[in-house]
């Protein structure tokens, strides 16, 4: 699809984690990042302290959620559009999976969408 992933992580921010666990969400952001973005468009990642926490937020350019959406998006097996989901593959529990894992890091994750405009998810676990 010719999407481009610019990453922005500081070298130096670091976070008590499960490095596999967190990969596995990060990379389902990415994932969903990429199949929902149209060709040559650019997906970011990008990590940053914010207070007390480390966010790490996975943007793109896709086409958005509705607001209606947005608070049932983390459940298994939620799907905001059932014919496009089905053509794109996938079970339904990329984002619980993100969310479980987030709490079991003992952050949260969280979205903010508009529609038409694109999507950023963002996984935030304490600092230290």
């Amino acid at each position: 699809k010719k999407i481009e992933i610019a990453i922005d992580c500081p070298e130096d921010l670091s976070a008590p984690m499960d490095p596999a666990l967190l990969e596995q969400a990060v990379g389902n952001l990415l994932d969903n990042a990429i199949k929902y973005s149209g060709e040559g468009t650019l997906v970011t990642l990008a990590v940053a302290l914010d207070g007390d926490m480390v966010a790490i937020s996975v943007a793109d350019q896709g086409p958005g959620i509705e607001r209606k959406h947005l608070d049932r998006i983390f459940e298994r097996f939620y799907r905001v559009d059932q014919a496009r989901s089905r053509a794109l593959g996938g079970t339904g529990l990329g984002l619980a999976i993100v969310r479980h894992i987030a709490l079991a890091h003992r952050g949260a994750v969280g979205v903010t969408s508009v529609p038409g405009q694109g999507s950023v998810f963002t996984i935030r676990i304490p600092h230290a």
